[in-house]
Order: structure tokens, then sequence, then C-alpha cells
């Protein structure tokens, strides 16, 4: 058997799962296909597990109560983990808006050795509604929608996320070079 060159050496093959939560119309998705974009120029294999697609193809049937919700975000998590401890980068832009949901795929992740980083899209209410990228902010207003996470259903913040970005401040490249940055920083980049 041939030793590895230094490149093989040098090439990272830990995935990771990075879970972008924050208010709908934050720029989560954007945010995970920017990145998506730069880590595939380094020929990193990476997944986009975009929330509206999971429900269409994965979830259907399940509505927006906090059970649904936090069964939703259950199955987001596992496929993730088995991504990720695949080697793959698995990119999560997903709402799940209660704390106990996402600290139970941190600790699936954990109990797998799977490597989870955290990142709160910051963006606020105000922001979020203007840009309302899929009407849902104004359908809730004109009385054609209840139950819009941070709106008039409940959006718990993460208190110690791995990083937050307040995306009203600064471009989706920058928002995706920041996430990269901790990527990097714990060698999953």
């Amino acid at each position: 058997m041939t030793a590895p060159s230094t490149n093989q050496e040098n090439h990272v093959t830990t995935g990771a799962t990075v879970w972008l939560t924050g208010l709908p119309s934050a720029g989560k998705t954007t945010i995970a296909h920017e990145l998506a974009a730069r880590l595939r120029e380094q020929g990193r294999p990476v997944e986009v597990l975009d929330g509206d697609e999971i429900r269409e193809f994965l979830s259907a049937g399940l509505g927006f109560s906090r059970e649904d919700r936090h069964t939703n975000v259950q199955r987001i998590g596992f496929v993730a983990e088995l991504l990720a401890r695949n080697g793959v980068l698995a990119l999560v832009p997903v709402i799940a808006p209660y704390a106990d949901s996402r600290e139970a795929v941190r600790a699936r992740h954990e109990a797998n050795g799977t490597p989870y980083v955290e990142v709160h899209v910051a963006t606020p209410l105000e922001v979020c509604s203007v840009r309302d990228v899929k009407g849902l902010y104004a359908k809730q207003a004109a009385g054609e929608l209840s139950g819009l996470t941070g709106v008039d259903d409940p959006y718990e913040e993460p208190e110690k996320p791995d990083l937050r970005i307040e995306s009203q401040h600064q471009t989706v490249q920058e928002s995706a070079a920041a996430v990269f940055a901790v990527l990097s920083e714990r060698g999953l980049a």
C-alpha cells in the first residue's frame, strides 16, 4: 500500500451539520446556498436540507402544532446527522422554533460524535416582514394565516449559538464567509 500524498493527508473528510435557525425570511436559505457554493468550489460534499423541501417530501402530512414541528425538526436532524457522519457537510436552513427541539438534534450529534454548528440568523422581525420572501407576513397581516413563527407563534432564540449573524448589517457573501470561518476554525472546511 502506498502512502497517501500530502494533499490527501490534508484533505478534510469530516462531515458536520450546520443548522441555520431564525425567523421566516431571515436569510437562512440564501446564506446556506451561498456557503454551499463556496464549499463545493473546494470539492467538499455538501447538501442543503431546505425546510420547505423536507416538509414536502419527508414530513408531508405534518401540521404546525408544537408536536408536529418537533417531529419535523427531529426528522431533519436525523437525516443531517446521517449525512454528516458520512463526510457530508449538511447545511440546514430550518426555523426550528423551539429550543428543546434544537437541543435534541444537538444531543443526537454529540451522542454519535458528529460535529454540529448552530447559527442563529438573528434578523429582526421588522426586517423579515419587509423581506417577506414567501408572502407569509402579508398573509398573516391580512388574517389569511395564523401560527406564523415570531408573530403569533413562538420563536425561542438560541441562548448560546456557535455563531450569531445579523444579516441586515452584512451582505449574503459576508454572512456565508462568517459561517465558513467557524467551520475552518474547527477543521471542518
